[in-house]
C-alpha cells in the first residue's frame, strides 16, 4: 500500500525513525542502522505501507551537503599540512590501495571496471560511529593505537571527496578516451570551482561571519550559515560536479575561521536529521528478500572486506613506524565498513555506474562487516598478539608520532577559558608562561578577531551549548576556567559541564559572594569573587589546580607585581560595550596585520616609528614568536601584537 500525500507519510517515517533510534541507542548499536531498518520496512521490497522515495532522496541530498560541510570544518589546509606525515599518507595510502585490490578482485569476479571501481571505494570506508563507540565502551578510547585509528578513519572521509567527483564521470562512456576525457574535464572544474571558493572563502567569509557575529543573533547566524554552504554546493553544481564537493571547500574555507565551532555547532542538527533521512532512503533500495539468492556472496564480501583492510591497515601503520602488534591493532580497528561508503553507493547508483544487484551485494557486505565489527575491536588486543607473534619486534614500544592524532582527540594537556575578557586573557598568558595549552571560547566577534589573528587558540563560540565544549576538547581537558560575569551564563556554562565532565576541576570567576552557593551547588570547583587582582589569583589556583611547584608560583606572583600588572592590562578590547568597556581608555593589545603594498614591508622592526608602542609578539605563518628580535625584517601576511595606549596604536597602525 502506497501512501501518498507529504505529511502523513512523513509523520508516520519520523513516529518510526524515533521509536526505531531510541530501541538501538538502548542496545548500544549505531542509529545509522536504525535508520537503514526503517527505511527497509517502508521501502517497496517489504510488505507494509509504503512510501515515495523520491521526496526522501531529495531532502536527503542536503545530508551529504552538510555532512561534507562538516567534514570540511575539520580539516582546513594547515591541518591537513601538519598532519601530512602521521595520517595524510597513511591514510590515503590505506583507501587508494583497498580500492584497488578490492577493484581488481571485483573486476576479476566479473564486474564492469566501471562498477568493480565503485565496490573497491565503498569497501575502503570506515566508520567511525562505530569505531569510537566501542572502543569508548571498553575504555580504550585514549590509548594510541584508538587514536591513531580514529585519526585514519575521520581522514577517510576526506579522500572520498574525489570519489563524489568522478562516479557521475564513470557513467558516460568505458572507452579510456572518452573516460579520460570526462575525468580530465571535472579535474578542470573542480580545480576552478575550488579557486572560485578558495577566493571568496579568504576574502569575503571572515568579514560576512565577523559582521554577522556583531548582530549576536541566533537565528541571523544559523541563516549565514545555511546560505554559505548551500551557496557553496551550488556553485560546484553548476559546474556540473556535485554538490557536497562544494559544501566541504567552503568548510574548509571556515575552518581556518576562529568561527569553526559554532558554524559546526549550529549545522549540526540539520546534518543528523538529513542525513537519517539519507540512510532511511539507503534502506528503501535494499531488498532483504533477495539475501535468499546473494548471502553467500555478501557474506564472502565482508569476510574479503574485513582481511583485506586489516592486512593492508596493518602494513601501512608498520611501514610508519609503528611495531607489528600496534599496526595489527589500528587494522582490526579500520577493517570495519563505513556509513559513508553507503553514500558513495548511492551516488554511483543513482548516476547508473553499478547495476542493483551488484549494489545489493557490496551494501550487505558493508553491513554484515559492521555487525561483526564490535567482536573485532573488542578482542583486538588478543587477535593481534597472534597475528603478529612471528615478528620480532612484537613487543617493542612504539616510536611517537606526536602529531597523528592531534585531528581526532586533544591532547588532554589543555585548559578550556570560557570568556576571553581581561581575565581570561589574565589566566591564557600565565598558562603559556608554563607551557599549558589552552583553548578559549568568547562570542565577542572583534575580540576573537584579534586574538585569532594573533596565533592564540580563541574561537567564536557559545560555551553554554554542549557541542561548543566537545569541540573544545573539554572531554580530554585537565580544568575549566569560566571567567562570564554573567551568572545565567556561567550555570549554564557549568550544567553542560558537568553533564560531559562530572568530575572535570571547574574553576568560575563571580563578581561578589552572593552568588557562590548557587555556583557551587550547580558543580564549581573553586569559586573566586572578583578584586582589584581577580585575574592574578584566578591564573595562580588554576596554576596550583595543574600541579605547578609553589616556588614557580611565587616567582610569577613576584613577576607580576614587578612589572605592575603590565600582562594583566594588555587585553584585546571588546568590540560593543561589554563588561571590559572601561578597559578601552587603558593600554592595550592591538593586532595589525601588515598588507601586501604596505611602508613597512621589507623593513627592520627597528625602523618602525613605534613611539611608546611596543612589540608583544609577531605571527608568521601561523606561528607566534614573542619579543621578536628588532632586526626581524617584515613581510606581507605578518601580524604585529602591539601593546600601547589607543592613540599611539591609532598613530602606529596609519604609519605602517
Amino acid at each position: 500500500m502506497t501512501i501518498g500525500g507529504f505529511f502523513a507519510p512523513m509523520l508516520l517515517l519520523l513516529a518510526a525513525a524515533v521509536v526505531g533510534v531510541l530501541a538501538f541507542r538502548r542496545l548500544n548499536i549505531p542509529s545509522s542502522l536504525a535508520y537503514l531498518l526503517v527505511g527497509v520496512l517502508f521501502g517497496a521490497h517489504t510488505p507494509g505501507p509504503v512510501i515515495d522515495v523520491a521526496p526522501i532522496r531529495a531532502l536527503a541530498e542536503f545530508g551529504i551537503v552538510f555532512l561534507l560541510f562538516t567534514i570540511g570544518l575539520n580539516f582546513s589546509m594547515p591541518q591537513i599540512h601538519a598532519l601530512r606525515h602521521q595520517v595524510l599518507w597513511p591514510g590515503t595510502a590505506q583507501v587508494a590501495l583497498t580500492t584497488v585490490v578490492i577493484g581488481i578482485g571485483a573486476w576479476l569476479f566479473g564486474l564492469p571496471p566501471a562498477a568493480a571501481f565503485v565496490v573497491g571505494a565503498v569497501f575502503a570506508q570506515s566508520s567511525t560511529t562505530v569505531i569510537s563507540r566501542q572502543l569508548a565502551e571498553q575504555g580504550e578510547e585514549h590509548s594510541r593505537h584508538a587514536r591513531l585509528g580514529i585519526a585514519m578513519s575521520v581522514f577517510q572521509d576526506v579522500t572520498a571527496v574525489p570519489f563524489v567527483v568522478v562516479f557521475p564521470v564513470l557513467a558516460v562512456g568505458t572507452g579510456f578516451v572518452t573516460l579520460g576525457g570526462a575525468l580530465g574535464l571535472a579535474l578542470a572544474k573542480a580545480a576552478v570551482a575550488f579557486a572560485l571558493i578558495f577566493v571568496a572563502g579568504r576574502w569575503l567569509l571572515r568579514p560576512l561571519f565577523h559582521l554577522v557575529a556583531e548582530q549576536r543573533s541566533a537565528d541571523t547566524f544559523t541563516l549565514t550559515v545555511l546560505l554559505v554552504s548551500l551557496a557553496a554546493a551550488w556553485t560546484t553544481s553548476a559546474f556540473g560536479l556535485s554538490m557536497a564537493f562544494g559544501a566541504f571547500l567552503a568548510g574548509m574555507m571556515l575552518g581556518e575561521t576562529e568561527f569553526r565551532h559554532q558554524v559546526e555547532s549550529t549545522v549540526r542538527p540539520f546534518r543528523d536529521v538529513l542525513l537519517g533521512l539519507f540512510f532511511v532512503g539507503i534502506g528503501m533500495i535494499f531488498d532483504p528478500f533477495s539475501l535468499g539468492g546473494i548471502w553467500h556472496l555478501a557474506l564472502l564480501g565482508a569476510a574479503t572486506l574485513l582481511a583485506v583492510k586489516t592486512l593492508l591497515v596493518a602494513a601501512i601503520v608498520r611501514a610508519a613506524g609503528s611495531d607489528w602488534r600496534e599496526a595489527c591493532r589500528v587494522g582490526l580497528l579500520l577493517a570495519v565498513g563505513g556509513e559513508f561508503g553507503f553514500a558513495l553507493l548511492a551516488i554511483a547508483l543513482e548516476n547508473g555506474v553499478i547495476d542493483t544487484q551488484p549494489a545489493q551485494i557490496a551494501l550487505a557486505s558493508v553491513l554484515f562487516s559492521i555487525v561483526l565489527a564490535p567482536l573485532l575491536i573488542r578482542h583486538n588486543h588478543a587477535i593481534a598478539r597472534a597475528l603478529a607473534r612471528t615478528a620480532r619486534d612484537g613487543d617493542t614500544p612504539p616510536a611517537p608520532t606526536p602529531g597523528a592524532i592531534e585531528l581526532a582527540v586533544p591532547s588532554g594537556e589543555h585548559v578550556v577559558i570560557c570568556g576571553y575578557g581581561r581575565i581570561g586573557q589574565g589566566v591564557a598568558r600565565l598558562l603559556d608562561a608554563e607551557h599549558i595549552g589552552f583553548v578559549a571560547l568568547d562570542l565577542d566577534p572583534g575580540r576573537t578577531r584579534e586574538a585569532y589573528a594573533a596565533g592564540e587558540k580563541v574561537f567564536y563560540g557559545d560555551a553554554a551549548e554542549r557541542d561548543i565544549l566537545v569541540a573544545a576538547g573539554i572531554d580530554t581537558a585537565r580544568l575549566l576556567v569560566i571567567t562570564q560575569e554573567d551568572l545565567p551564563i556561567a550555570l549554564g556554562i557549568l550544567r553542560q559541564a558537568r553533564a560531559l565532565r562530572p568530575t572535570l576541576p571547574v574553576m568560575v570567576r563571580t563578581r561578589d559572594e552572593r552568588h557562590s552557593t548557587e555556583l557551587r551547588e550547580a558543580g564549581a570547583t573553586e569559586i573566586v569573587a572578583e578584586t582589584l587582582e581577580a585575574s592574578l589569583m584566578i591564573a595562580v589556583h588554576a596554576l596550583a589546580l595543574l600541579g605547578v611547584p609553589r616556588s614557580r608560583l611565587a616567582r610569577r606572583m613576584i613577576e607580576q607585581y614587578d612589572s605592575r600588572y603590565r600582562l594583566l592590562r594588555g587585553i584585546f578590547p571588546p568590540s560593543s560595550m561589554t563588561e571590559d568597556a572601561a578597559t578601552q581608555d587603558g593600554e592595550r593589545l592591538h593586532t595589525v596585520v601588515i598588507v601586501a603594498g604596505s611602508r613597512a614591508v621589507g623593513r627592520r622592526l627597528e625602523e618602525l616609528e613605534l613611539g611608546e608602542v611596543t612589540v608583544n609578539a609577531l605571527v608568521r605563518n601561523g606561528v607566534r614568536a614573542a619579543e621578536p628580535s628588532p632586526q626581524t625584517l617584515l613581510a606581507a601576511g605578518d601580524a604585529l601584537v602591539l601593546f600601547g595606549s589607543p592613540a599611539g596604536l591609532r598613530r602606529v597602525e596609519e604609519t605602517i
